[in-house]
């Protein structure tokens, strides 16, 4: 990837941060060449501060890095596209976005993601899905289980509620069997996608 940076009388490129899951655009910063060098070599999205006059990793005080999954430069070879995944709030203020917006999916399933992961962190005791993270991987299996079987129990018969209830509960249980394991909705989507490929 080549970038000119001597294309601005600073050196600096544009460097627009995009979260590569939900593609909002999350906030703007500036790069030279030691801030994209230290970006690919950490993994964390550097900056070069203009009001700092330095080097500045994105979450160095905060915590909430910026985890780099692809960078990709513009036809004129002078503006980044920073494709990241947030740890936290990108915006000083503690907003998601520095436009102030939520940065979540339009599509609710993979918000539900979101909302395991940060419950998930929580303590035992104030959280349903801590709890059952707490108890391991086995507990979360077994409660898929549990609830498969209620769902075709509740398919059986006529009661509208009970089986959408027990449906509900079910893909519930599932994203957090998912989440366990290590692997988000989409990898099954990606995977549904190719067999309809075929």
């Amino acid at each position: 990837m080549k970038v000119d940076f001597s294309k601005y009388a600073d050196g600096l490129v544009p460097a627009i941060v995009q979260d590569i899951e939900t593609h909002k655009v999350l906030m703007l910063g500036f790069m030279n060449q030691e801030a994209l060098t230290k970006t690919e070599e950490t993994g964390k999205v550097t900056f070069f501060s203009r009001s700092k006059n330095r080097l500045w990793t994105k979450g160095e005080e905060s915590g909430n890095f910026l985890e780099l999954k692809s960078m990709a430069v513009d036809c004129d070879q002078d503006t980044l596209l920073i494709q990241v995944h947030p740890v936290g709030p990108v915006c000083h203020t503690g907003a998601d976005t520095c436009w102030s917006e939520r940065n979540h999916s339009e599509d609710f399933l993979l918000y539900l993601e979101d909302i395991i992961r940060l419950r998930k962190q929580a303590s035992p005791d104030e959280s349903y899905v801590a709890k059952l993270f707490s108890k391991g991987i086995n507990k979360v299996a077994q409660k898929v289980g549990e609830e498969a079987v209620e769902l075709v129990i509740e398919a059986k018969d006529n009661n509208e509620e009970l089986f959408l209830n027990e449906a509900a509960d079910l893909l519930f249980h599932y994203l957090l069997l998912l989440n366990v394991k290590g692997y988000k909705l989409q990898s099954v989507i990606d995977i549904l996608k190719k067999r309809h490929s075929k």
